[in-house]
């Protein structure tokens, strides 16, 4: 399997390659070359398969030869191993034909822990057969920064920089970062939203010298392994409720493109993805492209669901790209269009070629609660205010054949947002007991504006002190 540029301008690479690159040195995003596809016959031959069998199963195409089937196999199943829940993916039964995919059973209780456990295994296997050691950098608006320091924490050969938005984030999702005190890890607070955050590390992977100094490899969505490790948990979901032989729907709330995007990554390898909907809280850009061809960006609003305040969705140029016919010219002319000027041209033709799978829906602060307070005194389910956009994104494009359920995200526990599910149900949730003590445990961050100087200065005091 080998990976191309979005912008094409790139030597291709393999799954190796990809891993410890993260972004194109072009400044786009890898994908495969060609997607892997699997027939009827051999989907079906998958189902009932344990989660992290499948996983392996599924992953094996995108890896290539740069693991051994066992190799693969042993990884994941060492990552989901500690997971909460024997299903690792459990799906809960909300209403006719929409169920939730609780994604939050991992150790920081958050979906990015179904990518960021392999990944953190997948990153020690290559480092240690090469002898090297890396820096991480990686920007957060609540969940990714968790679950990669979770997953990379007292590795010897990386040092891992998170960068959050100062204030932005549910105090639990903070606490969940600044809390871990293992020396090869660092948090920044930058004074900003995540699109400044985001700026930043793509900045310093095109900076070509710091990003060969520090040697920079990416965790956030940009690196092409978070998304094929989140593959599998759609299809397993999909062959649980009857796939192939039966299509399904996915509601995914979402804020830079990288879980939904697997979802329909699902759909090229060949499952009967009837309809992928897109929720989105005020930040609402992917789905103003979706109803309207309207990609401009506005300033990020804080709301109930931080992890979706996000202006400007990285991995939505992977979808672009795919849109404009694989033309990396094209991709990176209306990439650094948008850049430019705030708004993103794309051409009618690839606009409707997206509303044929994909609809937008939008909520804000009052009906995300609303929606809390509806499932709870309904089916007595207890969402955080992500998969709440989710649902009711779900509910509001629930497909016209009544044979098709639909799967909803469930992103996070909603213990990491104990005051907006308390405000919408008068239920405070609990944090599982072996993060019962997370109020009382020692932070340790340091405060910086957004400035990529001083953002650099510190990734290499921290790299160096740990290298």
């Amino acid at each position: 399997m080998r990976y191309l540029s979005t912008r094409g301008q790139a030597a291709p690479r393999d799954f190796e390659g990809v891993l410890l690159a993260g972004l194109a040195e072009d400044g786009g995003l890898f994908l495969p070359e060609s997607w892997p596809t699997l027939s009827p016959a051999e989907w079906r031959g998958l189902r009932g398969l344990p989660y992290h069998q499948l996983a392996a199963r599924l992953l094996t195409p995108f890896v290539g030869d740069c693991l051994k089937p066992a190799e693969l196999s042993a990884m994941t199943a060492a990552a989901y191993a500690g997971f909460g829940h024997p299903a690792v993916a459990p799906l809960v039964q909300l209403e006719e034909r929409t169920f939730a995919l609780e994604l939050f059973h991992g150790p920081t209780l958050a979906f990015k822990d179904m990518a960021m456990q392999l990944l953190g295994r997948l990153f020690d296997h290559v480092l240690t057969k090469r002898g090297e050691r890396i820096t991480i950098v990686g920007a957060t608006s609540g969940d990714t920064g968790s679950a990669a320091i979770e997953a990379c924490r007292d590795r010897e050969a990386i040092s891992i920089v998170i960068l959050h938005p100062n204030g932005r984030t549910s105090e639990v999702q903070r606490r969940q970062m600044t809390t871990v005190l293992s020396p090869n890890v660092a948090n920044l607070a930058l004074e900003g939203d995540f699109d400044s955050c985001q700026d930043l590390v793509k900045a310093m992977f095109n900076d070509a010298p710091f990003r060969t100094e520090m040697k920079l490899a990416a965790v956030n969505s940009i690196n092409w392994a978070r998304v094929a490790a989140q593959i599998p948990y759609y299809a397993y979901a999909a062959l649980s409720l009857g796939a192939p032989d039966r299509p399904v729907a996915f509601s995914v709330p979402t804020g830079n493109f990288g879980n939904v995007l697997a979802a329909w990554a699902v759909k090229q390898m060949g499952l009967p993805v009837e309809r992928l909907i897109v929720g989105a809280n005020r930040n609402d850009i992917l789905a103003r492209f979706i109803t309207a061809n309207d990609m401009t960006a506005r300033p990020v609003e804080p709301s109930l669901s931080p992890s979706m305040d996000i202006q400007v969705s990285s991995n939505f140029e992977r979808l672009l790209f795919e849109l404009l016919g694989r033309d990396g010219a094209a991709t990176r002319t209306t990439m650094e269009r948008f850049r430019a000027e705030g708004r993103m041209p794309v051409p009618d033709a690839a606009w409707r070629e997206a509303t044929r799978l994909f609809r937008g829906f939008t909520l804000d602060d009052a009906g995300t609660l609303g929606e809390i307070r509806h499932l709870w005194t309904s089916t007595g389910y207890l969402a955080d205010p992500h998969t709440a956009v989710g649902t009711a994104a779900a509910r509001a494009f629930m497909p016209e054949d009544k044979g098709i359920p639909v799967v909803v995200a469930a992103t996070a526990h909603p213990a990491k947002f104990p005051d907006a599910v308390e405000q919408a149900t008068g239920q405070r949730p609990p944090l599982p007991a072996r993060m019962a003590d997370l109020y009382q445990r020692e932070e340790r961050y340091s405060l910086l504006p957004a400035d990529l100087g001083q953002v650099e200065s510190f990734v290499r005091a921290h790299a160096r002190r740990n290298g």
